[in-house]
């Protein structure tokens, strides 16, 4: 649900928005592992966002993914198709919701990163205005519109002691884990307040993202502490 903002003044400027990694994992895929270990590392870099989405279609391997939720696949769908892929995959790292690459190939995700931080993309201003508001200020709007999303993620490290399947006895590292995904609203190019509803559970730090429609560009984040 959103309003239209007919003043802003406690719309600060924002620096300049976090690249957002979104890994695209499960507890039952062999190689995964690595991925999640290398994506970690990633969230501890100044100036990047990285976010780990659990998929629960290797699941029929032996073990179900426990942090996996059906939206999440739906995510990664949507990126298949803009990204004009065969099919999804894990571990799969999408980068600013433009470009991507395998989630072993560090090398190749590395230069996505430094491409997107050398991008001169001028996005909205963000701000949250108390515990249940975010507000976005004006800006250009890509072609088909865009969305804003509310993302809630656990920061803190978690390991999973897988017990059957391709990973049967391994310990499964995770950081940044997504808990929740909602959309806002549309986002027309105006300053607009959307009213953020409460987390699901304790602990959760808060992103909310500017984003093209059905798995498009990443125009702006903004990052709040649980």
């Amino acid at each position: 649900m959103s309003l239209i903002l007919f003043a802003s003044p406690g719309l600060a400027l924002a620096a300049k928005p976090p690249v957002v990694v979104e890994l695209f994992t499960a507890q039952g895929c062999a190689s995964c592992g690595e991925a999640n270990s290398y994506v970690g590392k990633l969230a501890e870099r100044p100036g990047v966002l990285a976010l780990t989405f659990g998929v629960d279609y290797w699941d029929y391997l032996g073990w179900p993914d426990t942090f996996a939720k059906p939206e999440f696949a739906d995510r990664q769908k949507a990126y298949v198709t803009r990204l004009a892929l065969r099919e999804p995959y894990t571990p799969q790292v999408v980068v600013d919701g433009r470009a991507q690459a395998g989630g072993l190939q560090t090398d190749k995700v590395d230069k996505l990163l430094a491409n997107a931080a050398r991008d001169p993309r001028n996005p909205p201003d963000m701000a949250f205005i108390g515990p249940r508001r975010v507000d976005v200020g004006s800006g250009l709007v890509p072609r088909g519109g865009a969305e804003v999303w509310l993302v809630r993620y656990d920061p803190r490290e978690q390991d999973v002691v897988v017990r059957t399947g391709d990973n049967r006895g391994k310990t499964v590292v995770h950081r940044n884990v997504v808990r929740e995904i909602i959309r806002l609203g549309r986002w027309r190019g105006r300053p607009t307040a959307y009213r953020l509803p409460a987390p699901s559970e304790e602990g959760l730090a808060t992103a909310v993202l500017v984003q093209g429609p059905e798995g498009g560009g990443i125009l702006a984040a903004a990052l709040k502490a649980p």
